[in-house]
């Protein structure tokens, strides 16, 4: 394989071939792979440049932004919390956030947050990507608003804010930001390469995204007061303002994670693993089973797809996401392409991260092909 660098064992070859096609077939830049079994890395591959000028080839250390593969990390951060008996899904997110019982949010629960069914999708008031950054100011609006839908009653993509929500529930009961939760909890114990907040001694190993094409849907055909247009254009996205600094140190939890195929599937692994990776447990099998309650299943009201949420991950939903096995998997990916997959039937994790992004919000045509290979290859 001339496109590819790393290892893998010999059952796996389909898949490797799978990835090192998508550089053939110039459907990929720079990106990385990684597939873990048991917690162990069965695969570990990258390839490509770090930039569109091909100046840089992407190295086995290379990082980039992962967009909303970032609510994986934020939802095991809660999970770890929950595992502790110190956050309770069934609980008001109010009991432990009072502000948040403003207008009309009292009954909202801490698995509506985390099972996209708040009805608080995102801002009333007019944000820019800037704003985001501002954690505590971002915060606090969404503490003042009313929810859009009855909450509970069907999801709707907490796409940007997700990580205010859930992060603010985070800070709440540990004093501590999701990122350096994140750092001294999970990432940091594992040796994982992985940063909501990147360093800035980590920038030289940055590969920035490169933005898709523009998209081609008509905002003016879309009802203007739709859960569907308040929450993904206010922001407008920029993919290019990834790249700013403000952005890169920020603490969002919904989308500016920064890391590559190896160090998602090493966190990830926890949840493949059911609790137990490395001689240690990080989470009861009881926990890890309740991701797979289902929290809302039909149309979601902003991505306007049917979608099946669990709890702080997707699940299998054939109608929309046909190359995913209605098995016990959970998953999420991020704008332009990325995605990470557990399988906890069989105890794989499979991580897929890139820097040219495609069209698509969640996941998208190289990741499909990629998890076609997996399943041709397990078998």
């Amino acid at each position: 394989m001339k496109h590819l660098q790393g290892h893998h064992q010999p059952r796996w070859e389909g898949l490797a071939r799978a990835f090192d096609a998508l550089f053939e077939q110039g459907d990929d830049l720079g990106a990385s792979l990684a597939l873990t079994v048991e917690g162990e890395l069965v695969l570990d591959h990258w390839g490509g440049w770090c930039d569109e000028a091909r100046t840089r080839p992407w190295q086995r250390d290379t990082l980039t932004h992962v967009w909303s593969t970032t609510k994986t990390m934020t939802s095991l951060c809660a999970l770890t919390l929950i595992d502790r008996g110190e956050l309770d899904p069934n609980a008001p997110v109010a009991c432990y956030w009072p502000e948040f019982a403003a207008n009309g949010k009292s009954g909202i629960l801490v698995r509506d947050v985390l099972g996209h069914t708040s009805g608080v999708s995102g801002w009333e008031q007019p944000m820019t990507m800037g704003d985001l950054c501002d954690r505590e100011r971002s915060t606090a609006l969404l503490a003042t608003q009313s929810p859009w839908w009855a909450p509970g009653s069907a999801s709707g993509y907490h796409a940007l804010n997700y990580g205010h929500l859930v992060g603010e529930l985070i800070r709440r009961v540990t004093g501590s930001k999701t990122g350096d939760f994140l750092a001294q909890e999970l990432a940091g114990p594992l040796g994982a390469d992985f940063y909501i907040g990147l360093p800035p001694a980590l920038d030289a190993r940055v590969a920035r995204v490169v933005p898709p094409p523009p998209s081609s849907i008509d905002l003016a055909v879309l009802d203007l007061a739709s859960p569907m247009v308040r929450t993904l254009a206010n922001p407008a996205p920029d993919a290019a303002y990834s790249h700013r600094e403000d952005w890169c140190r920020a603490d969002i939890g919904a989308a500016n994670g920064h890391g590559n195929a190896r160090s998602v599937a090493q966190l990830q692994s926890i949840v493949a693993c059911e609790g137990t990776l490395g001689g240690r447990r990080w989470l009861k099998p009881t926990t890890v089973a309740r991701i797979f309650d289902v929290q809302a299943r039909g149309v979601d009201l902003v991505l306007g797809v049917p979608l099946c949420m669990g709890l702080g991950y997707g699940l299998p939903e054939p109608a929309t996401l046909p190359f995913i096995p209605e098995q016990r998997i959970c998953f999420w990916g991020g704008w332009g392409g990325s995605l990470v997959l557990v399988d906890v039937e069989r105890r794989l994790c499979l991580a897929y991260m890139m820097n040219r992004m495609a069209p698509g919000v969640v996941g998208g045509p190289n990741a499909a092909a990629l998890v076609q290979a997996l399943y041709a290859s397990a078998g």
